[in-house]
């Protein structure tokens, strides 16, 4: 979101000017060639070169460098050994601050950039995560810890839990880049995600200037990464998703960060193992397979439809033939924004998709819940062609026609057979989506993108002044369908609760506080399923699947029999 409450898709191209204590000009960097209102930089008005200047043979003035304020502040410090100071343990380095927030899809989306810019400059630059939080959940530290190590970021992360840093920097979108000189200056900023090549361009004008200023520090620096003692050597690591088969009694787990599908029976015993350990794309064998984060799995017989989250795909499993391939989608995220305004259906295989991350099966239609374009979209099985089923695209909360509603982060998908119900992540809401293409989305719990909470009550109130009452969710990833009711994964309040659908009353089932050691803790559950009398829950930062039997609301973990962590576990090199 790159800004508070609008997607980064409907701003404009440039973010726009903001106000830091020692100001700012909208321009280019002096020779660096780029164009006019693509990076907020640092200097005087007269310093910098516009269209109408740039290119003329002129005495340019002496720039007015801004020193980058000190990074200190936060609450703890992540991925390293302790604090980094910019004067003292960085001074010679390009430093890249990324400001992000760990709920939030297009800071999701930078975390590529921000690798491939750490593999290109690996002496020269330094990346820091500020993660300057949104939900109250998300300002603990082990929770941070957690998405470091599921979304393998290899950089340090400061917890900037107060928005101490956030303030000092004037920032005020997710993500925002700070560009910092090797002699602690600030150089620019930039926010939103697609970025890359400005940030690659101006990076590399930056090491350029100061190796031939001598103020470039070219040695390693090598930090002490959460990965070294937690390595995913367990069964099963970050799991996103489970989908429960009752009348074939098998059970589907999206081993997300494992990169691989795992499948056993409703006991835990081991069917088979679909993908190699390690992220990729490739089609083919189980054995041979990649995937890279998968999320949502839908069941049709024999066939296994898997949201390959980070390859913006969707993936077929054959289970009989034991193969994989692509059906959905280009590999590549959808770059161009009027993707998500398209007109008729398009071949599912010529057109990008943007983070799917759920899967719901009805007849002929696999609904996808297509977080980063913030829509509902629908792929028919048969025509294997796909399109926007609801939603603008806009990242808000909005009821209303098909078309016109406004959805933010869709992370999850249920169906009592007449409507889809949707986890609506980022607004903390539970949405109803008629089917058959007429109708409006009506919103059962959730007010909007910064009203959240951990609320058992109705889900909605029209009397504005008793609101206060109102149920309130946390980043709610999962829902799952059963005899009138929606169990919901409450992810960031670590809890599973229901939502009685005639009622339309919230409470909770089972969870709480995970710091507290109690026979039904939860550790941010983001994937839920029903079956036979009980629900599955992939309790994601736990690295386990829950059991809740419905009949007595006793929670259990299931004891996984013959599923080993993949050997090959690492990113290629």
């Amino acid at each position: 979101m790159s800004e508070p409450a609008t997607s980064p898709v409907d701003a404009a191209p440039a973010p726009p000017a903001r106000r830091f204590p020692w100001g700012t000009v909208v321009g280019v960097l002096v020779g660096f060639g780029l164009p006019v209102a693509t990076l907020v930089v640092m200097s005087r008005p007269a310093a910098v070169t516009t269209a109408a200047t740039q290119g003329k043979d002129e005495k340019k003035p002496e720039e007015k460098k801004q020193a980058a304020p000190e990074l200190d502040g936060g609450v703890a410090w992540l991925n390293t050994g302790g604090p980094l100071s910019l004067k003292k343990d960085l001074k010679g380095k390009v430093v890249l601050l990324d400001f992000w927030t760990l709920c939030c899809i297009n800071c999701i989306h930078v975390m590529p950039d921000l690798a491939k810019l750490e593999k290109k400059y690996p002496n020269e630059l330094v990346v820091i995560g500020v993660h300057s939080p949104k939900f109250e959940n998300e300002k603990d530290t082990n929770s941070i810890r957690k998405a470091i190590l599921r979304y393998q970021i290899e950089h340090p992360v400061i917890n900037d839990a107060d928005h101490k840093v956030w303030n000092r920097y004037d920032v005020d979108a997710w993500p925002t880049m700070v560009l910092i000189d090797p002699e602690g200056n600030i150089v620019g900023y930039i926010s939103g995600e697609g970025n890359f090549d400005i940030l690659d361009k101006v990076i590399e004008k930056l090491v350029e200037e100061h190796k031939k200023k001598k103020t470039l520090d070219e040695k390693p620096i090598r930090f002490d990464l959460a990965r070294f003692r937690e390595t995913g050597d367990t069964p099963l690591f970050f799991p996103g998703k489970v989908l429960a088969d009752d009348k074939g009694k098998r059970l589907f787990i999206a081993d997300s960060t494992h990169h691989r599908i795992v499948v056993t029976d409703l006991d835990g015993k081991q069917i088979a193992v679909a993908g190699t350990g390690a992220p990729g794309k490739a089609d083919g064998a189980f054995d041979r397979a990649e995937f890279h984060d998968p999320q949502g799995l839908a069941l049709n017989g024999d066939l296994l439809y898997v949201a390959d989250r980070k390859n913006h795909s969707i993936r077929e499993l054959d289970l009989a033939a034991k193969t994989v391939r692509t059906i959905a989608g280009t590999g590549e995220q959808a770059g161009d924004p009027h993707s998500r305004r398209l007109e008729k259906p398009v071949p599912a295989r010529s057109i990008g998709l943007n983070s799917p991350w759920d899967l719901l099966l009805v007849g002929d239609t696999l609904y996808i819940a297509m977080a980063g374009h913030h829509q509902i979209w629908g792929y028919d099985i048969k025509a294997k062609e796909l399109a926007p089923y609801a939603g603008s695209g806009r990242e808000n909360i909005g009821d209303g026609p098909l078309a016109f509603s406004n959805f933010a982060q869709p992370s999850g998908l249920a169906t009592d057979g007449k409507s889809l119900f949707v986890a609506d992540s980022e607004i903390s809401s539970v949405r109803k989506v008629p089917l058959g293409g007429n109708g409006r989305v009506q919103t059962l719990v959730g007010r909007g993108l910064f009203t959240f909470g951990d609320v058992d009550g109705p889900g909605q109130i029209e009397d504005e002044a008793k609101r206060d009452k109102e149920a309130r969710l946390q980043h709610a990833l999962g829902v799952a369908y059963n005899d009138g009711k929606l169990y919901v994964a409450d992810t960031y309040n670590n809890k599973i609760k229901v939502l009685d659908l005639k009622s339309g009353e919230l409470k909770t089932l089972v969870g709480g506080d995970f710091g507290k050691l109690i026979p039904s803790a939860f550790s941010e559950p983001a994937g839920i399923s029903y079956a036979a009398g009980k629900l599955y829950v992939a309790d994601t930062n736990a690295h386990r699947i829950r059991v809740i039997d419905l009949a007595t609301n006793a929670v259990s973990t299931l004891q996984l029999k013959g599923v080993e962590p993949p050997k090959q576990a690492e990113p290629k090199k």
